[in-house]
């Protein structure tokens, strides 16, 4: 059975909101930043399990925000693999600068090319992102502490970010989806 041409659709039918992918993918940050930042004494296993759960939880977030290639979540998910696999202080930084350098660079290309509602968020993000994966290889030889916390404030910055857009999204999506109800307070003022 079809609807006729001027039935209403549901919103999410027409034009979905992506605050859900939104909120996950602060929510990985802050949890992996907040790990990071009160973590005293990290040993190199625990870098690469940390720094490859946060990769692969990160693929996943970026994966059902799906306005990115596919190739993206994907080298972000090998990074977070790799990471879990060498296990050493160097492989661990290795595995994350290649994803978030692949993740950076792909949000700053999203947000140049795509003036949408997040465009902004876009670029602090692969800025950040960038930021991240170019600072990672200095701190090597600092070891767990000193890669999870660079890693760690990134993640903080995007998940403070990606938040805040995510709330606004929300906000967006919640007043802009039709009249109120009768007998609201919004119609009783007008």
């Amino acid at each position: 059975m079809t609807l006729p041409a001027n039935a209403a659709q549901p919103r999410s039918a027409s034009r979905p909101t992506p605050w859900k992918p939104v909120l996950l993918r602060a929510a990985v940050g802050l949890v992996f930043g907040l790990v990071t930042a009160f973590w005293s004494n990290p040993s190199g296993e625990g870098l690469a399990w940390a720094m490859g759960l946060y990769l692969l939880a990160t693929a996943g977030a970026v994966w059902m925000f799906r306005t990115l290639p596919v190739f993206v979540p994907v080298v972000i998910a090998l990074g977070g693999i790799g990471a879990l696999v060498t296990r050493s202080d160097a492989g661990v930084a290795l595995s994350a600068v290649v994803a978030l350098l692949v993740l950076g660079a792909s949000e700053l290309t999203r947000g140049v090319r795509k003036r949408d509602d997040v465009a902004r968020d876009w670029l602090i993000s692969g800025v950040v992102s960038v930021g991240t994966a170019v600072a990672l290889p200095f701190f090597i030889s600092m070891g767990a502490h000193a890669l999870l916390g660079v890693a760690g404030g990134g993640a903080i910055i995007c998940g403070v970010l990606w938040i805040l857009s995510g709330l606004t999204l929300r906000h967006e999506a919640k007043t802009s989806s039709g009249p109120s109800a009768p007998g609201s307070s919004a119609e009783a003022v007008n």
